[in-house]
């Protein structure tokens, strides 16, 4: 049975919480968090929104690391301090 893309989004970020834990400390302000779009149910959108000093850095990492598990992704970019990764599979 194959799982539907929500699914699949919500696995991937739960992978991705684990991965960059040290910037998601739950006391503190989060460095990286975590939401799925899911308006359009048939491509739903993690977005792994980054908001930190030389936030390109670590949305760089972020971005391979969502790319390795099978995700298209593309970016936002507000200022060099909040950027967006947006993810999305089929």
């Amino acid at each position: 049975m194959t799982k539907e893309p929500i699914e699949v989004l919500d696995d991937l970020a739960d992978q991705v919480a684990d991965e960059f834990e040290a910037y998601r400390q739950p006391d503190e302000f989060k460095d990286v968090s975590l939401v799925i779009e899911n308006s359009d149910e048939e491509h739903p959108t993690l977005i792994v929104h980054v908001d930190r000093e030389d936030a390109e850095a670590l949305a760089d990492r972020i971005d391979a690391f969502l790319r390795e598990h099978g995700a298209r992704t593309e970016w936002e970019r507000h200022s060099a301090m909040d950027v967006r990764v947006l993810a999305t599979v089929d």
